[in-house]
């Protein structure tokens, strides 16, 4: 991968498994201070080593979208490590698969704090400072739910379509100052997040229904991730770029 981000500074909220860390590895291959935050302190350890090993630079801080003082400290030491920052990744998210007549209000308030506004908080705090500068990428997650219905996901589905409106929104609002915002739209992949599913008899269904028989590796998403984040996107804003190896272009769906 060519160093097209050089000198820039990414954060990558949930970045320390998954398509996150997948992410975050990538954006650091092309160049990139990455830091690469979760709630989890051993796993940011691990992710940072990881990242050292790659030539990053980068810090080991733990955060949690649910708590906006959490991101505010997040934001406050990459500042004050690296000067700024360039580009932040929303990749932090949960789900819960459940007949929606049997789903709590607990559990669709958790999923939407997390996923929504988890979002909505990271957006608000990076994106003021990245406003000042007249600078910033910001990259959202929304999913192929955003698109089409999974079966016994409400919650899930509903969060990641508001996220594709706040996408939207934002880059409408934040384009003239030199912030774009765009999101990505993962498919079906082998993560923690939906690994249960995968390997259940509906997962074969699904595999059978991919254009591609298969699911995607998620370095699959890296490419998207990197054009975003680097000046080649410069007029690029208030996209969704789904990775989901034509899954959405068939039309088929759970």
């Amino acid at each position: 991968m060519t160093a097209c981000l050089n000198g820039k500074t990414a954060v990558v909220i949930g970045g320390t498994q998954g398509i996150g860390r997948a992410i975050a590895l990538g954006l650091s291959g092309a160049g990139a201070g990455v830091v690469a935050s979760s709630r989890s302190a051993q796993s940011v350890e691990q992710m940072a080593q990881d990242l050292e090993a790659y030539g990053a630079a980068t810090l080991r801080i733990v955060s949690d979208v649910a708590d906006r003082s959490s991101l505010e400290a997040l934001h406050d030491a990459v500042i004050a490590a690296f000067g700024k920052v360039d580009i932040l990744v929303n990749c932090a998210g949960m789900t819960s698969r459940v007949p929606t007549l049997e789903c709590s209000e607990e559990t669709w308030d958790r999923i939407m704090d997390v996923n929504l506004t988890g979002t909505l908080r990271a957006c608000q705090i990076f994106g003021k400072s990245m406003l000042e500068r007249g600078y910033g990428r910001i990259i959202n997650i929304a999913s192929l739910s955003t698109f089409v219905a999974f079966h016994e996901v409400a919650a899930y589905g509903a969060s990641k379509a508001a996220v594709a409106a706040l996408t939207r929104s934002l880059a409408v609002e934040w384009s003239s100052s030199g912030v774009s915002v765009n999101a990505i739209a993962p498919g079906i992949f082998p993560t923690d997040l939906n690994r249960k599913i995968i390997e259940s008899p509906r997962g074969k269904e699904l595999l059978l229904r991919s254009p591609m028989r298969r699911f995607g590796a998620v370095e699959e998403v890296v490419g998207a991730a990197v054009y975003f984040a680097s000046d080649e996107s410069s007029y690029t804003t208030g996209q969704i770029i789904v990775v989901d190896g034509g899954q959405l272009a068939s039309g088929v769906n759970q």
